[in-house]
């Protein structure tokens, strides 16, 4: 039903992994290929591409579901639907990044308005930082970038945009962030018209839902335990939970608690709970959270 394009690149194995973390495994025929399926009757075919271009395909029609970056639905333009952000980059979950730019160390500018007029602006985001200067009324040379932005600098450009996520790498080579023309994060997007198809809008949010399900599951783990009414109120005090923990009562008495912790916790919180009364304690994975 639904034609399904994933960014190729950076993003491809973390996406891919998200896939089939949300029981939507991407097969091919070898790592190379640019094409494949899902075994799940709401997806008739996946295509990884550029993220780059993601954003045109599927205002065109060509795809009706997209994982691309919101820097590159800014930069093309593109007219399409945000679903849900993904909210994971290169470096991992929860990490989004900024396009920002950047002048060599030495540079006296400290932010956009501060550079002269005439600058050339290095940069694979173009059109992005044309609309930025123009609304800042500032007339620049803005030159296309295929790659190694940095080594442009300051010999052949004056200045660049560029993805950064930390600024690490500029600082490396002796730049400094003068200004963040865009925070972007990765996005689930439609096309238009496809998301005004009742049946495809129906395959499109059940999609969403595992997801974000696979997403909030990430780093999280579920954790049950017993303990005895004596007990009961030591536990609670210490027990992490999304909302309130689940209690139930044991027919020979005491209770039996589930509740969901991070995995970055369980180290200290095991023995914790242990030492405050709580017996028969176990730590199971989660796959999908769905609220």
């Amino acid at each position: 039903m639904l034609k399904l394009v994933i960014p190729k690149g950076s993003l491809e194995v973390q996406t891919l992994r998200l896939m089939e973390q949300a029981d939507l495994r991407v097969r091919r025929g070898s790592d190379r290929d640019y094409h494949g399926t899902v075994d799940d009757e709401r997806i008739e075919r996946v295509s990884l591409l550029r993220p780059q271009e993601i954003p045109t395909y599927v205002e065109d029609g060509l795809f009706d579901l997209g994982i691309t970056g919101r820097d590159w639905i800014a930069e093309t333009g593109a007219q399409v639907q945000e679903l849900a952000s993904l909210e994971y980059a290169k470096s991992g979950t929860g990490h989004g990044v900024r396009i920002a730019l950047a002048v060599p160390n030495d540079h006296p500018a400290d932010s956009a308005k501060d550079l002269p007029p005439g600058s050339r602006i290095s940069t694979e985001y173009v059109n992005l930082t044309r609309r930025y200067f123009e609304d800042l009324g500032i007339p620049v040379h803005v030159v296309w970038s295929y790659g190694a932005t940095e080594a442009k600098v300051p010999e052949i450009v004056d200045a660049i945009v560029d993805v950064a996520e930390t600024g690490s790498t500029l600082r490396a080579h002796g730049m400094k962030i003068i200004e963040t023309l865009l925070e972007s994060e990765v996005l689930l997007i439609a096309n238009k018209d496809s998301a005004a198809d009742r049946d495809k809008r129906a395959a499109m949010e059940d999609i969403t839902t595992l997801l974000l399900g696979a997403l909030r599951a990430e780093g999280r783990v579920l954790i049950k335990l017993n303990v005895s009414d004596e007990h009961l109120k030591a536990v609670l005090d210490v027990l992490p939970a999304m909302k309130s923990p689940t209690i139930s009562q044991l027919s020979e008495g005491g209770y039996a608690i589930e509740t969901v912790a991070d995995k970055t916790t369980v180290n200290t919180l095991i023995p914790l709970l242990k030492s405050r009364g709580a017996g028969d304690i176990l730590e199971l994975p989660i796959s999908k959270i769905v609220p």
